[in-house]
């Protein structure tokens, strides 16, 4: 699969990484731990088999958006098959637009089947993840939000890239800083 994802600036990236460190440093499930050197904070929009000729000419007319302010609004957990501490992202028009456009991109040219549910307009929850685990309830504790800092105040998603999950290859589609 590749994945579609904004990259923060870099003041909100060093926040995201000081977040994943105190979990860490708390034996908390953490994104820290996670040594490959392409684990960068991220929002991911988008995932499909193939980034093919016709998505990728979408996506460069997407990328003419960046860089998009964005608002953190706090701390989001969410139990799917895995358990997902994040900072939850304000979905407002500007963000919601630019992801709707990806996702019309990238359901040009792929079977709806092989398309993630969970990246659909209306069902998508605009997040940058903490920390995950398969261990169900893992951040239930109530004292998780405490070991975190908090979010920054503002924050700009500044670089369009694509992660090939079966490679590990890392694809910077545009950036805009």
């Amino acid at each position: 699969m590749r994945t579609v994802e904004l990259l923060l600036n870099e003041a909100a990236d060093l926040a995201v990484r000081e977040a994943w460190r105190r979990l860490a440093d708390a034996g908390l499930p953490s994104q820290a731990r996670h040594r490959s050197p392409t684990n960068s904070p991220h929002l991911t929009l988008a995932a499909c088999p193939e980034l093919t000729a016709p998505i990728r000419w979408e996506l460069a007319e997407v990328a003419a958006a960046l860089p998009l302010p964005v608002r953190f609004t706090g701390v989001v957990r969410f139990e799917r098959p895995t358990s997902v501490l994040a900072w939850a992202l304000d979905p407002d028009p500007e963000l919601t637009a630019l992801h709707r456009r990806v996702w019309e991109a990238v359901v040009s040219d792929t079977p709806p089947d092989a398309l993630n549910p969970f990246h659909q307009p209306g069902h998508w929850r605009p997040h940058i993840t903490l920390g995950r685990t398969r261990r169900a309830g893992a951040f239930a504790g109530r004292r998780v939000p405490e070991l975190l800092p908090a979010p920054p105040l503002s924050a700009r998603l500044t670089t369009l890239r694509s992660y090939d999950t079966e490679t590990g290859a890392l694809e910077i589609l545009a950036t805009h800083p």
